[in-house]
């Protein structure tokens, strides 16, 4: 048998300065990253560009759900100008340094 004393515990004070806060606020999700692209640069990225720059920044990039069914499915390249537009967007989010 086990119980909890109640009696015990530990406080823990937290202090966050506004920049911390908003990184904690700011999420680096696919559309926000889109729509930080779209604002900056003036175009659009797939989510596809995306997810091959995180991997290629070696970060998680989730399963995706419109797999190809092709034994040899034939993936676009992401140009150069989008390249850097994502790079830039992961910077802002702070998902890279």
């Amino acid at each position: 048998m086990c119980r909890k004393d109640i009696d015990n515990h530990i406080e823990v004070k937290l202090e966050l300065d506004e920049e911390d806060v908003n990184k904690a606020e700011s999420k680096g999700t696919y559309e926000n990253i889109k729509e930080c692209i779209l604002g900056k640069y003036g175009f659009k990225v797939s989510t596809l560009y995306i997810a091959q720059i995180k991997r290629k920044c070696v970060l998680e990039v989730g399963e995706h759900y419109n797999k190809s069914k092709k034994d040899n499915p034939v993936v676009p390249e992401y140009p150069k100008e989008k390249e850097d537009a994502i790079m830039d967007a992961l910077k802002a989010f702070g998902m890279i340094v």
